[in-house]
């Protein structure tokens, strides 16, 4: 058996006997979810929504030039 079947068993056999183990990674995965989804969608809009490409192009050279001064 090669050292990625060992380690793909190793972390199997963890996980089925777990007591405790299970819910708290569900609730691990579902505050990602929420911080991910929820935080995302509503306050972190993004900067240049609406914008032509044109726009957005001559906003990050000039944001990339303003930093190269620097």
């Amino acid at each position: 058996m090669t050292i990625f079947g060992k380690i793909w068993n190793f972390y199997r056999d963890g996980f089925r006997n777990m007591t405790w183990g299970r819910p708290l990674w569900i609730l691990v995965l579902a505050k990602l979810v929420v911080l991910f989804l929820f935080l995302r969608v509503f306050f972190f809009k993004p900067a240049m929504a609406g914008k032509s490409e044109r726009e957005k192009s001559e906003i990050v050279g000039t944001r990339l030039t303003e930093r190269g001064n620097n």
